[in-house]
């Protein structure tokens, strides 16, 4: 109810491509996930992503969500408190930690500075005042991430993006609060994803993991942190973000409803 919903669907090896992306689209939830058996050796299962306009080669909450049905379901990986996920991005390795599961960021696909026709679009489209962005970087590992750094928590919270002139960009903001959570730094992450039918993502692992890679590499965040997001959506996620020889993007998963679907 507080974060962001995944629908994970077991046994998905029989389930055609058309009949996938239909079933997402019915859900129209940010993400629906189906679960398959490996063709990778290494990998403990194969997770096929798509959101209501298309399929993700990768995306992190619904990583975090699939991995903890596919444990409830009698899943056993194959090396302790590791499991490893097949998908379009390659092999993902999610480790246990207690309860919560944690992912290793994936490498990214675009990185570097953004031109500048696309910043002036990116600028237009959320309203804001170029003085206000720290800095902006391409944090790509699938979905195609644009990060922007802006310089306070409550700058993210007062946009209001106009998401036609966004299109087809995939823009994550995100911005510094000047009190702790829980003993952390904490900052609070905007998602705007209009292409793919889901202009606001509540709560987005992937960006966690781009914009992590970007910042923590570039000495702009310190190697723990935590991130806050959903906000503005009355949505209460958190993401838990360290670097502990590599950078790992943890949170907190429950399932909250189970049963058949035919498809």
């Amino acid at each position: 109810m507080f974060g962001n919903p995944v629908a994970v669907v077991h046994d998905a090896d029989s389930i055609t491509d058309d009949d996938m992306a239909a079933f997402a689209r019915w859900t129209n939830l940010s993400e629906t996930t189906f679960l398959l058996p490996p063709t990778d050796e290494r990998a403990d299962y194969r997770l096929r992503i798509f959101t209501p306009g298309g399929e993700l080669p990768f995306a992190g909450h619904p990583t975090l969500g699939s991995a903890r049905a596919w444990l409830a379901a009698g899943g056993s990986p194959r090396e302790s408190g590791m499991l490893v996920q097949e998908c379009g991005a390659g092999l993902v390795r999610i480790r246990q930690d207690g309860d919560r599961l944690a992912f290793a960021a994936p490498p990214l696909v675009r990185e570097g500075p953004v031109d500048i026709a696309v910043m002036a679009q990116v600028t237009r489209a959320l309203g804001i005042d170029p003085d206000l962005i720290e800095a902006a970087n391409w944090v790509d590992n699938g979905p195609g991430w644009i990060g922007l750094l802006l310089l306070g928590a409550e700058d993210v919270l007062e946009l209001t993006p106009d998401f036609e002139l966004l299109g087809s960009l995939a823009v994550g903001v995100m911005g510094p609060y000047d009190t702790d959570e829980g003993g952390l730094p904490t900052y609070e992450t905007r998602a705007f994803v209009p292409g793919l039918s889901v202009p606001e993502d509540p709560v987005t692992g992937s960006l966690a993991a781009g914009f992590a890679t970007w910042l923590i590499g570039d000495g702009l965040a310190p190697d723990r942190y935590l991130v806050r997001q959903g906000t503005r959506l009355d949505r209460r996620g958190r993401i838990h973000v360290q670097r502990d020889g590599e950078i790992w993007i943890g949170g907190d998963s429950v399932i909250g409803v189970s049963g058949e679907v035919a498809l």
